[in-house]
């Protein structure tokens, strides 16, 4: 009897300690490679959050990667050749369902303008787009320079006259008030409507605790035992999204062609997808043969995109107009590509990063092709500490400089602007007849930018996504908008099913 009793009890402690066990497991989670308790402040209190997935931004919709081949593979009828076609590869990424309209920039404008307004006119002045676009000498535009920009008739059309510039600014603003509203609603950061100046919320300025805001007790519990109570999240704490910003070429390209569409056999939650594509898209609809619906449903016929049919037709006859747009259309009249993106061949052409080189499809890398890269870095104290934000509320930046590169021992890694990147010099071409001259043998310099799509102004030859031509960053256009995307991080696989690639995925222990 005393040595069932005695089992018995031996029994009892050892589920204790199992359940305990696996109830500190579950509270905390521990380190695979040191056995040291996560989250756990008795411990040191190193943080490592259950994260979910990186969820899809505002505006967004997700663009699986993977290689394709870049550049002109139609007809060059305009002899450029600036296209040769090269394969790439670009990882999976977040792309605008559409192009950014008229309100969205009028809200971006509205937002400066309580921000800044008070203090700093000129920065909504700077910010706002150029009307003037529309004005031609010989034809009467002073409708669309007063009202297209302006009024409700026109809010979900693409906002024109933005420059390079410009676009880059909205995109960096969209990032603050997504990320912010993204803290707001997880009770991380109360609402402050009355912000100004350097008041205003920025990410990085948040995530470098310059940034306090209207937090209160809303901010995260520090469990570091020698730091404060609370802290603002970091990217770490997987609350916080990766910036807008403009498209790489490569990006736009590749998003605008659809090839999914082309995949016999794609991927879904039953089974693996097929590595084969049946033929390249020659627009974004994936008809190359034509600019016109060609099922034979009451839709035939009907244009896919707003261009321009030719010399003097812009929307057809009366009872029969063709593309129904004089002369932008809204950003979501025509049928989405098979990524379900927007007017991606006509209606406005769209700005791109990179910068343009007749030839940089022969020189970029085969993975995230991209020219036009800039480096900067924070700004530091003698003391160590980030020097104090400026008046917007944005950290203090400056290029990178050779104590930076220096020591890094990488040959591509050798200035702050690489924009120019295998341009050469008078020096190694050897003829100085080579070399950019910018404004006497060129218009080509590092402030030329790529321009994607074609517009409503253009024939169909420009709705060809390996098509490009190039305008100066400082410039608007009343043919160019633009739309933003955002970088995939971690898996490249959109699907439900979290599996690694031959079955269950290998986990840390439950936290």
């Amino acid at each position: 009897m005393k040595r069932t009793l005695l089992g018995f009890s031996l029994l009892c402690a050892g589920s204790a300690l199992f359940f305990a066990s696996c109830s500190k497991n579950k509270t905390y989670g521990v380190s695979e490679k040191t056995g040291w308790n996560y989250n756990d402040s008795r411990l040191g209190g190193f943080e490592v959050v259950n994260y979910a997935g990186q969820q899809t931004g505002p505006g967004l919709v997700p663009v699986e990667g993977g290689t394709f081949i870049m550049g002109q593979t139609e007809d060059d009828i305009t002899f450029q050749r600036n296209n040769s076609p090269r394969r790439v590869t670009v990882p999976s990424f977040y792309m605008d369902e559409t192009e950014v309209a008229n309100v969205h920039y009028r809200e971006y404008l509205y937002w400066l303008r309580r921000a800044y307004g008070s203090d700093y006119p000129e920065l909504i002045a700077r910010e706002t787009p150029d009307s003037t676009v529309w004005r031609k000498a010989m034809a009467y535009n002073e409708p669309l320079v007063n009202y297209y920009f302006r009024h409700a008739a026109y809010d979900y059309y693409p906002v024109v006259g933005v420059n390079w510039y410009q676009a880059n600014k909205y995109a960096k603003w969209r990032s603050d008030r997504v990320n912010e509203m993204l803290l707001i609603k997880a009770g991380k950061l109360k609402k402050n409507v009355n912000q100004v100046n350097e008041d205003v919320y920025n990410t990085e300025a948040y995530i470098s605790d310059q940034y306090l805001g209207s937090a209160g007790n809303a901010r995260k519990r520090d469990l570091d035992p020698s730091g404060a109570d609370r802290r603002n999240d970091a990217y770490s704490d997987g609350t916080l999204l990766p910036n807008y910003r403009l498209p790489t070429e490569a990006e736009w390209e590749y998003a605008a062609l659809g090839s999914i569409s082309k995949n016999p056999r794609p991927a879904n939650n039953r089974r693996r997808g097929e590595e084969a594509l049946t033929d390249r898209p020659g627009y974004p609809w994936g008809d190359p043969r034509s600019t016109r619906a060609q099922a034979r449903t009451e839709t035939q016929g009907q244009f896919l995109a707003n261009y321009k049919r030719g010399r003097g037709d812009y929307m057809g006859s009366p009872g029969g107009l063709n593309d129904d747009a004089a002369p932008t259309a809204r950003i979501d009249w025509y049928p989405p590509n098979a990524y379900g993106l927007y007017n991606m061949a006509g209606n406005v052409n769209e700005w791109v990063l990179d910068v343009y080189r007749p030839t940089s499809h022969q020189e970029v890398d085969e993975f995230r092709p991209f020219v036009g890269n800039e480096y900067y870095k924070n700004v530091y104290e003698e003391d160590l500490t980030l020097t104090e934000k400026d008046e917007w509320g944005e950290l203090v930046k400056v290029p990178i400089d050779s104590t930076d590169w220096k020591p890094r021992y990488n040959a591509d890694y050798t200035s702050h602007d690489a924009r120019s990147y295998r341009d050469g010099s008078g020096d190694s071409t050897g003829y100085n007849g080579f070399f950019y001259d910018y404004g006497k043998t060129t218009l080509v310099n590092d402030d030329a930018r790529v321009i994607k799509g074609g517009s409503w102004n253009d024939g169909a030859y420009w709705l060809s996504p390996g098509t490009r031509r190039y305008m100066n960053a400082h410039h608007g256009s009343m043919t160019v908008g633009f739309r933003c995307v955002m970088d995939r991080l971690g898996s490249q696989n959109f699907g439900t099913k979290n599996t690694a690639q031959f079955g269950k995925q290998r986990r840390n222990k439950k936290i």
